[in-house]
Parts: C-alpha cells; structure tokens; sequence
C-alpha cells in the first residue's frame, strides 16, 4: 500500500486550483473537471456527491486538521500572503515555536486551515547566521548537534 495524499472538499473548483496554484505554485497533475490533483493535494468540487452524503453535512471549518507547507523564502512568503485580500488568518499572524520555527495559520477559500512553516535548514541557518554557535543552536532548539547537522544535510 501506498499513500497518495489528501482530498479536500471546495466549493467552487476553479476558484480553488487558482488558490492553490498562486500562492503555492503547485502545478496540475490531473484535472477531472470536479476534481483536481496536485500530486498529493487534491482538491474535490461536490464532495457529498463522491461520498454519497447530503450537502449539508459537509462542515466548514471544522478546525481539526491543517494543511502543512514549508518555505525556504519565509519572509517573501509571508510578504506575498499579506498582498492577497481574501486571506483569513488565524490567531496573531506569524508564531514563532520553541525550536524557533516560525509559521503562519490560516484559512484556505474552503475554510480549510493551512499552515506554512519555515523550513527546519533556514531556521538553524537563521540561527547560525545571528552568530549563534552549533551548540547554542542545537541548546535553543532543543535537539543535538546530529540532529542539527542532519537538518543542514537533508
């Protein structure tokens, strides 16, 4: 068996390829009309149909599970995510975590949350690069000097 991804229910495909395909730069990898892959994000336009469900059971928002993307240009994502209008973020905006990541949670046009972190080598290069020693970094992440050096080589 192999995994193949996640298929999320939206509302309007087209508008939701163009979502994804923009801020993300995911590229097609099969189009069905009402259902959209992008390799291991698909998207599904009339989801009670394809689970043979009624339409009012497919719940909005319903905040218990996220997308997950990492970004090695954090700051220019975050740039472009404040240029777009129909962004609904949640909590404060950008978080920084204990181990210094930081990441950025909203919602997609469906209601779906999405989570963009910052790449793990860009958070111990960020480190490394405010003058921070291997050590100091792997201290303030928590992590060993391994575990660092195998961010850095992976």
């Amino acid at each position: 068996m192999k995994y193949e991804g996640v298929c999320i229910a939206v509302k309007d495909i087209k508008r939701s390829k163009n979502f994804y395909q923009d801020l993300f730069g995911l590229e097609v990898f099969q189009d069905y009309g009402i259902n959209v892959s992008f390799g291991e994000l698909s998207l599904q336009q009339e989801f009670d149909w394809l689970l043979g469900i009624p339409k009012e059971s497919i719940l909005e928002k319903p905040n218990n599970m996220e997308l997950y993307f990492e970004e090695e240009e954090f700051d220019k994502f975050i740039s472009k995510l404040e240029k777009r209008n129909d962004i609904r973020y949640i909590g404060d905006g950008v978080k920084e975590a204990g181990w210094g990541q930081r990441s950025v949670r909203f919602y997609d046009l469906d209601g779906h949350v999405i989570e963009v972190g910052e790449n793990m080598k860009m958070v111990v290069k960020r480190f490394l690069d405010s003058g921070l020693s291997m050590i100091e970094t792997a201290k303030r992440m928590d992590v060993s000097v391994e575990d660092l050096k195998a961010i850095l080589n992976g």
